[in-house]
């Protein structure tokens, strides 16, 4: 793709630029998903360098020269010795149209008669039984053994094993190579072919033409004159699976030149992946060469020309002809925002293997000053990663050092032994949010820190985990600013599942050791002094899974217990440190599958209704003296409604005794499969009170009561509508706690409309209730020949003032894309980050600007990217 293309430009004037961002546009590397599951990665293999073998003639006596023709079909002669590369050679001629029945056909003679010529044959006249030939390629003669030069035409003479002059129409083909011109004159010693008066040279997907060429044949050298050419070659897929595409590229030169096998050399010629007639970019260069063995051309005294004007001069410059990674400078970005100011970056790339590239980028911003960027990624058989550092000497606005550092890794270790590293750091709490536009990265809060090793052993897995976090508190007025999670220091965690026990019985086992500390153990500050402990827990089950064709039912009954040692902050010393407790679950999940055939609107439909039950049994046990480490309360879901535990983490087990019904209808679309709707609804009974909690604010149900009743309906309701909503209703309220609702509108590709609505008043970030109701609108739509709006604004009804927006414009050009985005979004209501995005792509070749596309794809569910081959076009896909 033209994103993960590389331009190398040295040195490089720019008569008219805009900027692309770093990120977006590094290709990546072949990676294996196979690495992480546990198998190993093919090997990366070497870059394919071109062989030629020539063919080989077996030598055989000469026969005696033969004496020159007039219009004849020569018949195939046996095989004459000839220079180092020629192959043998097959006369034949092109039948003429047919003669009207009235006139006799006419017979050409010889000048001299030789024993060893033939006495010409004479094509009878066409008849209805039997078409006349065409003319063109010797498509109606049989086919030839591999390495064997063929000459046709009108009329043919010379000598065979020294010179043939083809004249009209005439054609010289050898294997998938065929030239075509109005006069071919063949040399055969020297292998040697002169072509005169429209010449056409075809290969594969490649086609030259032009007034006048001379060519050697097996080695494929040789030179145009004032050519005009067509080069395509096949891009591998771009992920396992993924169907080829063909990469064309095309122009016109003063005079190529044909230095082997998929080399090319052209004087004062263009370039372009645009159509051939007027395109609408295209390199120009007083000196061309394309090299299709390594995928690279390289262009001296050239430029690039959009629309008649040149925007880049370039002395020297190498681009990839079939979108292959190639060192050299990236194009670069150009941007602005209210927090950095103007913004510009010029990445250089450098292409050190094929499993190993790196890059760097100086940044320069208007508000802040000078900052120097790089990343290395590697990928082995065994092993792949990157790291990346961004360095900021002085902040112009601080006046503060800034830098960032991150390593990613992962490692086989042995065939069954993996593990990994994830590390990040930046120098302030403030880094992203005043360096970066995206809402994505301004907006983290906890920078991971880890490093882990796994361990599987077939039916048992055994894994540690060493975690901690840097914590940014940007502002200590935002509620979720001082959240800081626990560190584990270490983790270590064994599964093992037996499900192959006498008479059915599945055993699981879980167990886990954990040391908790945090950044705040021993703050001066009493509010902020935080408890440690270590952690033992284990969990050991068995169930029976039953089940029939149209049913299921799987008793399970374990044991969770748990041990802590803790280590009390100040103030808290009259609670114990050692903690043991012990907890019995018991589970009963069944249910029923139903199915019929019915029809609705006219349309043939599978309905379905699965009813199920699920009672869970929990007693509790009196937990207020153990603190909350890794613990906090479920969303309410439909998946939560089957869960063992309210609550996440182990520090609270939460007590049960309750029984689940839902039940699932679908509808499934007879002859296609497809499920057109469906609609499910869900509540929990309550047989005793709920006594464990997570703290006083938390909500907890009293027997005789349903909890909150959850419904969903959606599916594909036609071709081009799709919907999906859920509502989680509080029974004892009577009212509504949380509302998803969207529906989206998509008849085609690159036409998308989308309609959301979010309602969760009591939503909740650590202990502070931050509530949300929102409405978002998004979509993408043609607007004008070839012009695409792009767009998104979410609104927040509780605060009623827009929280995000992006609109945009983007116009496809057939070799070319052009797009203009601008992005605002708050952190908070006083935190505002506004940015331009500007972005010329040039397909095939690079992407000049500040890159739109991942911000878009993430905002727009069904977006298309305008300027995508048919291939890459999946039609509903997001």
């Amino acid at each position: 793709m033209a994103l993960n293309t590389r331009l190398r430009l040295i040195p490089l004037m720019l008569l008219c630029m805009s900027g692309v961002s770093l990120a977006d546009s590094l290709p990546p590397l072949k990676v294996s998903p196979d690495l992480l599951r546990g198998r190993a990665p093919a090997p990366v293999p070497p870059v394919p360098q071109a062989v030629e073998a020539a063919p080989v003639a077996e030598p055989v006596p000469s026969p005696a020269p033969a004496a020159p023709v007039t219009p004849a079909t020569i018949p195939a002669a046996p095989a004459t010795p000839t220079a180092a590369g020629a192959a043998p050679v097959e006369e034949r001629r092109l039948p003429a149209p047919a003669a009207p029945e009235t006139a006799a056909p006419e017979t050409a003679t010889p000048e001299t008669a030789t024993p060893e010529t033939a006495t010409p044959e004479v094509p009878p006249p066409a008849t209805s039984e039997s078409p006349a030939p065409t003319s063109g390629a010797t498509a109606s003669a049989p086919a030839l053994p591999l390495g064997t030069t063929a000459v046709s035409a009108l009329r043919i003479q010379g000598a065979r094993g020294i010179e043939l002059v083809a004249e009209g129409e005439a054609e010289l083909q050898r294997d998938d190579l065929v030239l075509t011109a109005d006069r071919v004159t063949y040399r055969e010693p020297t292998d040697e072919v002169v072509a005169e008066g429209n010449v056409v040279l075809r290969q594969g997907g490649d086609r030259i033409e032009g007034p006048r060429a001379t060519l050697i044949v097996g080695d494929q050298v040789g030179s145009f004159e004032s050519p005009r050419y067509a080069l395509s070659r096949e891009q591998g897929p771009r992920e396992v699976g993924g169907e080829p595409r063909s990469v064309s590229g095309s122009g016109e030169a003063d005079l190529l030149r044909l230095e082997g096998e998929n080399q090319y050399r052209l004087e004062n010629a263009t370039w372009t992946t645009c159509k051939p007639v007027d395109p609408d970019w295209y390199i120009k260069a007083r000196d061309l060469q394309l090299d299709y063995d390594r995928e690279v051309g390289t262009a001296r005294g050239g430029s690039v020309v959009f629309k008649d004007v040149p925007i880049f001069w370039m002395p020297w410059a190498e681009f990839p002809l079939n979108g292959q990674r190639q060192s050299g400078l990236l194009p670069p970005t150009f941007g602005s925002s209210n927090k950095t100011g103007v913004d510009f970056t010029q990445p250089y790339y450098f292409n050190i293997a094929p499993n190993y590239d790196a890059t760097i980028a100086p940044r320069i911003m208007s508000r802040r000053g000078l900052q120097v960027g790089g990343e290395f990624r590697y990928l082995g058989e065994d092993y792949l990663g990157s790291s990346r550092v961004e360095w900021m000497p002085k902040d112009s606005i601080t006046g503060e050092e800034r830098r960032l550092g991150a390593l990613q890794h992962q490692q086989r270790i042995a065939p069954n032994l993996y593990g990994s590293l994830d590390l990040n750091a930046v120098s302030d709490d403030s880094y992203f949010e005043d360096l970066s536009s995206r809402i994505g990265v301004a907006s983290r809060v906890n920078l991971l820190r880890e490093g882990r090793l796994i361990y599987s052993g077939g039916w048992w897995t055994a894994s540690a985990l060493a975690q901690s976090y840097q914590t940014l508190n940007p502002d200590a007025d935002r509620p979720f600013a001082n959240v800081s999670p626990y560190r584990r220091l270490p983790q270590v965690l064994l599964t093992a599942a037996r499900p192959d026990l006498p008479g059915g019985v599945v055993a699981e086992f879980e167990s886990e050791f954990v040391r908790f500390a945090h950044q705040d153990a021993g703050n001066p500050d009493p509010r902020r002094d935080k408890d440690e402990a270590s952690r033992f827990t284990v969990y050991p089950q068995l169930s029976l899974p039953l089940q029939g064709a149209a049913w299921f039912l799987t008793p399970k009954a374990g044991v969770h217990y748990s041990s802590y040692d803790i280590d009390r902050r100040r103030g808290t010393t009259d609670q114990p440190d050692s903690i043991t407790r012990s907890v019995p679950i018991l589970s009963v999940d069944s249910g029923l599958f139903f199915e019929r055939q019915a029809r609705y609107f006219g349309g043939d439909y599978l309905q379905t209704l699965e009813p199920r039950l699920y009672y869970l049994r929990v007693p509790s046990r009196n937990q207020d003296d153990i603190p909350l480490f890794d613990t906090n309360r479920f969303d309410v879901g439909f998946a939560q409604l089957f869960a063992e535990n309210r609550y996440s983490g182990s520090d609270r087990i939460g007590d049960a005794n309750d029984l689940t019904a839902a039940v699932t209808t679908r509808f499934i679309e007879s002859d296609t499969g497809v499920e057109r709707l469906r609609a499910l609804i869900g509540q929990r009974y309550y047989f005793s009170d709920q006594q464990v909690s997570l703290n006083a604010a938390d909500t907890l149900r009293p027997s005789g009561q349903g909890a909150e009743l959850l419904a969903g309906i959606g599916g594909r309701l036609s071709r081009t509508v799709t919907a999906d909503s859920y509502v989680q209703y509080n029974t004892d309220l009577g009212r509504s706690e949380r509302i998803n609702a969207s529906v989206r509108y998509q008849p085609d590709f690159a036409k998308v409309l989308n309609l959301s609505y979010r309602y969760a008043p009591n939503l909740r970030i650590a202990d502070n209730i931050v509530g949300l109701e929102d409405v978002d609108v998004s979509g993408q739509w043609p607007i004008a020949r070839g012009w695409y709006g792009v767009g998104r604004v979410t609104h927040s009804l509780k605060d009623d003032r827009i929280t995000e927006a992006i609109g945009g414009l983007e116009y496809d050009g057939g070799c070319w894309a052009f797009r203009v985005a601008v992005h605002r979004f708050a952190i908070d209501e006083s935190d505002v980050t506004k940015a331009v995005f500007v972005q010329l792509e040039l397909n095939d070749l690079a992407g000049i600007g500040s890159n739109p596309i991942g911000l878009i794809k993430r905002s727009v569910p069904g977006y298309g990217k305008i300027n995508d081959s048919s291939a890459d076009r999946v039609f509903g896909q997001d």
